[in-house]
Order: C-alpha cells, then sequence, then structure tokens
C-alpha cells in the first residue's frame, strides 16, 4: 500500500549505496543471495528466541534486497536476476512465519498456519496476474523499474515488514499480529482477484 511512497523516500539513500557496491564489483546477484542468506540467518534467530537479532537481521536483508535492483539497473538487469529475486523474497517472507512457530510451537504453530495460507493468497494472486499482464503485455507505470507487473494491495513488502519486526519487538503479541495481517492479506487478495478478473475479462 505504502511502498511506493516508501521507495521514493528511501530511493537517494539505495542509489548512492547501490553506485557504491556497483564499483566495488558487487554484482545484483551476489546481493540477492547475500540477502537471502541473512534473512534464512533471521528466521533461524527467531526460530532461536532471538527476537531482536532476528529483527537486526531482517533490516539489513530487506536493506540489500533494495540494492539488487538498483545494481542490476546500473549494470546489466536479466530476467533470471529478476527470477531468482522474487523466489528467494517468497522463501524469505514464509520462513518468518515458521520460525515464529519453531520458536513456540504450542502457541503460535496455528496462528502461523493462517498467516502462511493467508501468504498463498496474496502471493498467489501476485503472480498470477504478474503472468497474464506480461502475456498482455500490461506494464505497471507505478513500478516501472521492476522485472514485471508488480500488483499493489493493503499488504505489500513495506507492511510485511513493519508486521514482522513489531513480532519481533513484540513477541507476545504475535497471535494478534498473525490472525490481523492475515486478515489484511486475505482483503488483498480477493482485491487482487476482483482486479485481475477485471483486466483479463
Amino acid at each position: 500500500m505504502f511502498d511506493r511512497q516508501a521507495s521514493l523516500l528511501i530511493q537517494p539513500l539505495v542509489t548512492g549505496l547501490a553506485k557504491t557496491a556497483a564499483r566495488l564489483g558487487l554484482s545484483a546477484n551476489q546481493l540477492t543471495m547475500t540477502a537471502f542468506c541473512i534473512g534464512m540467518f533471521a528466521s533461524y534467530s527467531i526460530a532461536t528466541g532471538a527476537y531482536l537479532t532476528g529483527a537486526t537481521a531482517i533490516l539489513t536483508s530487506r536493506l540489500l534486497d533494495a540494492l539488487d535492483g538498483a545494481v542490476a539497473r546500473l549494470t546489466q538487469a536479466t530476467d533470471a536476476g529478476g527470477f531468482l529475486d522474487i523466489t528467494l523474497d517468497f522463501v524469505f517472507y514464509a520462513s518468518v512465519p515458521l520460525a515464529f512457530a519453531f520458536s513456540d510451537p504450542a502457541r503460535n504453530a496455528l496462528p502461523a498456519a493462517v498467516l502462511l495460507a493467508a501468504f498463498m493468497g496474496t502471493s498467489a494472486s501476485f503472480l498470477a496476474f504478474a503472468v497474464l499482464a506480461a502475456k498482455r503485455g500490461l506494464n505497471n507505470l507505478n513500478t516501472p523499474n521492476k522485472s514485471f507487473y508488480f500488483l499493489g494491495g493493503l499488504t505489500e513488502a513495506g507492511e510485511t515488514l513493519v508486521c514482522f519486526l513489531a513480532m519481533c519487538l513484540w513477541p507476545d503479541a504475535f497471535i494478534e499480529l498473525a490472525y490481523g495481517f492475515a486478515v489484511l492479506c486475505g482483503i488483498t487478495t480477493v482485491i487482487r482477484i476482483h482486479w485481475g478478473w477485471q483486466a483479463f475479462h
């Protein structure tokens, strides 16, 4: 919902860091893999109860994830890089609720499962729209630098990041946060299905 505004806000920082990374010879794919590995470390930290470490690692991972696209645009963007980026992003997003389930199975397993099911709805509607938009040659003018059509909604990357950080800062509120965000994801899925039906009908 606020991804575009947040991107514009941090764009000068990301661009500056991307230029430095490119000068150092770091490739976009290297940044993508590094972001993913740090994200997996974040999930491991959460699973073992080190929530603040997990929050720090999540922030670091997402910063690098913002950098990989910027570096790709400064050097050479490829479809393979775009594919790697989005695939590993979805794996990372799924790993965080799972990590909370591992941290306290008796308490967190059910809300984590509900949130993961809600993530399936948002990811399926997002990717299905992107596939058919590419088939029809559609582009989202709000995100012209993305590898494919980025469909919006109530729960985009920015909202998910805020939710994950809140879970790490207040782990005792995981149940309420998970169910609340699952509801928002459900609304996003319904909105995207409506948009897709209207666009492709």
